[in-house]
């Protein structure tokens, strides 16, 4: 059987039937073209959040929380995958600070927005989606740590990668009600990120 493969780049619209693709040696591409997440940004479907100032992280996982925490409203029709989160620090800690992820869920949602972030997509310019973020937020009770993030230092004995940024490749999903967000097991100040996906529930 003779197959016809066409050189070059396919520059299609949704729903077109193409050839299958050569490189130019005559090589059948079945590779990823792309980043991994070329994909989903270029149709809109990634966001982040991250703190504009420095902020202060409350002491462990409170309900009265301040650092950086996306959630997803109850009654939203997409879940958050989770795929990448970082944390640097913008001041020297005085105590032991082990950095993590935490996350909970509760059908109603119930999360108070008290100082908001806005999130962005990673689509430059692109609309924003359902996912909300807050550097202060009254949280409901049931947090649980998820992942470390940063190991624990002094301001004697800095960790030795700063910022951390942990791929988390869509591992961990937020439903409708849920949030999920950076924690410190003591008070630091510094600088969260978050990025996700946002996929159809």
């Amino acid at each position: 059987m003779i197959i016809d493969l066409r050189t070059g780049v396919n520059t299609v619209a949704d729903g077109s039937l193409v050839q299958a693709r050569a490189g130019k040696t005559g090589e059948l591409i079945t590779g990823i073209a792309h980043g991994n997440l070329f994909e989903s940004a270029s149709r809109k479907k990634i966001f982040f959040a991250a703190n504009q100032t420095p902020a202060t992280w409350t002491v462990g996982i409170t309900t009265t929380y301040t650092g950086l925490v996306v959630s997803n409203p109850a009654g939203s029709n997409v879940n958050l995958s989770m795929l990448k989160a970082s944390f640097a620090l913008s001041a020297a800690p005085v105590a032991v600070a082990e950095i993590g992820l935490f996350g909970g869920f509760i059908a109603a949602g119930l999360v108070t927005h008290t100082t908001p972030v806005a999130p962005a997509c990673t689509y430059l310019g692109g609309t924003t989606g359902s996912g909300l973020a807050d550097a202060a937020a009254t949280l409901p009770a049931g947090s649980v740590l998820l992942l470390p993030l940063m190991g624990g230092f002094t301001a004697a004995t800095l960790p030795s990668v700063n910022p951390a940024v942990i791929d988390l490749d869509g591992s961990f999903i937020v439903p409708p009600g849920g949030w999920f967000g950076i924690c410190a097991l003591t008070a630091v100040v510094g600088f969260g990120g978050i990025l996700w996906e946002e996929v159809s529930a």
